[in-house]
């Protein structure tokens, strides 16, 4: 008689229980690229990998070596793997039967060191400070202000170089052509003046045609120009939009349309101008011919700003802010290679991106997100903000939106989806204007509180309080090279921050 022996009910439980939190401590995972496609084979993990971990085994897959050494996020169903996995997952609906998608997004290679200091303090101005612009290399920095002139300032000296007088009014709207050649400016009389920051010289003849001030200015993207800017639009009060040859100093077309003030102009990379209005729409017009293509209409209160996900890269053009150096050598390029370089440039944005994205922020405190050159239906509403919307900018590498308002907030959100993803508190009066660093991982913003904040994109969080103006801030600029912050202000000063 063959004897068997007892096991206990107990036992065989802890076995089980055993078994199962062996297998619960693994997890199968896929790597998903951004644009959705999975390159490599799915893989088991542990729960409580971190990102530390998650980058290691990503780096294996991987085969160009400039990408072994680019910094990633990862993110499971929108949400960012900050600690471990299973953090992640606490809170999600997950099916651990089939492979879990991590999407991983590369970073910017190189890091922007946060301002701290102000270093000085440009006196000139006789009036309020309206609007200070750093050039696509960061190497120029020019100001317009209330005292009816534009001032080019000497960037290593942090000194005054050039006086530009010429406008019989207030200079509201400055804008850097690409190549970063020439200035042009508009004043409150309705006049656009073309300068050349070397000299300081205005180019040609003033720019007339507008009855009413000008609003905003906006350049031909260099891809388009062939690699030398010559045309630039301008909006006015007055509803119209002129785009100017500033070689020969004429009007090349007239588009009128919008029945009440124009605020904010946009040139995009496919070669359409974007105008939004105090009429409550956006119009989209064929730069090539005047022609309207479509209008947007969603916002039930003015529309005050516009941004497009490839802003900065045409903004800098031919210029790649991860090629910045203390030291610049003086060689021009010639007019055929910026245009390649500032394609490529553009093109990888697009790669990344899919199409243009146009952003628009209103006084009906909310904003919108628009495929323009397609679809004339919004196909996201962002809601949050609790007064009109000032100004909203994308991140430089075009993932991020961010936006700010006279409800003393910022708020970030997805470049793609519209989806809310932090606000940031701080400021104790209305936020104007704000700037993204090169790296897309801080941002600084300029308020009627009289201070400039820098935030932190990876922490949520504020990251240096810089006071220092005695009055309300009214415009800010972040180098594309990440080496300084300006502010202009009603005190009348500029300030240039350092780290």
């Amino acid at each position: 008689m063959v004897e068997v022996m007892a096991i206990p009910m107990e036992e065989v439980l802890e076995n089980n229980e055993v078994e199962t939190d062996k297998e619960a401590t693994e997890i199968s995972v896929q790597f998903v690229s951004e644009g959705g496609e999975a390159p490599f084979p799915p893989f088991e993990v542990p729960k409580d990998i971190t990102p530390a971990k998650l980058l290691l085994v990503l780096k294996a897959f991987l085969s160009d070596e400039d990408e072994k050494n680019r910094p990633y996020l990862f993110f499971v169903n929108n949400q960012e793997v900050s600690s471990t996995l299973a953090d992640t997952l606490k809170f999600q609906l997950v099916d651990y039967e089939s492979t879990l998608q991590v999407v991983y997004q590369p970073q910017a290679v190189f890091r922007v060191r946060g301002v701290s200091r102000c270093t000085s303090s440009l006196s000139g101005h006789g009036e309020p400070v309206v609007t200070a612009l750093f050039s696509p290399d960061g190497r120029h920095l020019a100001s317009g202000s209330g005292d009816k002139t534009v001032r080019f300032w000497d960037i290593t000296t942090e000194t005054p170089q050039h006086l530009c007088k010429g406008h019989v009014n207030w200079v509201l709207a400055i804008s850097w052509s690409p190549d970063g050649k020439l200035l042009a400016s508009g004043d409150k009389a309705g006049h656009v003046i073309i300068w050349d920051p070397v000299t300081g010289k205005a180019r040609g003849k003033v720019l007339t045609g507008h009855k009413q001030w000008i609003t905003s200015l906006a350049w031909e993207p260099l891809h388009l120009s062939k690699g030398i800017s010559r045309r630039v639009a301008s909006a006015s009060k007055d509803g119209d939009v002129r785009v100017w040859d500033v070689v020969t100093g004429q009007c090349v077309r007239s588009m009128t349309g919008h029945t009440a003030s124009v605020t904010c102009l946009r040139w995009g990379g496919g070669g359409l101008i974007y105008s939004a209005s105090q009429d409550r729409t956006i119009k989209v017009w064929r730069a090539a011919d005047g022609v309207l293509c479509r209008t947007l209409q969603g916002h039930g209160h003015w529309v005050n700003v516009l941004a497009l996900n490839t802003d900065y890269v045409m903004r800098t053009g031919a210029w790649d802010p991860k090629d910045a150096k203390i030291v610049h050598d003086d060689k021009q390029m010639e007019a055929e290679k910026l245009c390649t370089l500032a394609e490529r440039r553009y093109q990888d944005v697009l790669k990344v991106v899919g199409e243009e994205i146009l952003v628009s922020g209103s006084d009906d405190f909310t904003l919108f997100l628009w495929k323009p050159s397609s679809e004339k239906t919004s196909f996201s509403r962002l809601t949050g903000h609790q007064q009109l919307v000032n100004d909203v900018k994308f991140s430089p590498d075009a993932r991020l939106i961010a936006s700010c308002s006279f409800d003393k907030s910022l708020r970030l959100w997805c470049g793609k989806t519209g989806r809310f993803l932090a606000t940031f508190r701080g400021h104790v009066q209305a936020v104007y204007q704000l700037a993204w660093s090169a790296d897309s991982r801080l941002l600084v913003s300029a308020s009627a509180d009289s201070t400039l904040k820098l935030w932190s994109v990876e922490t949520k969080k504020l990251h240096t309080d810089l006071p220092g103006h005695g009055d309300e801030v009214y415009t800010v600029d972040w180098s594309p090279d990440g080496q300084r912050v300006v502010s202009g202000a009603k005190d009348k000063l500029l300030r240039i921050w350092r780290n």
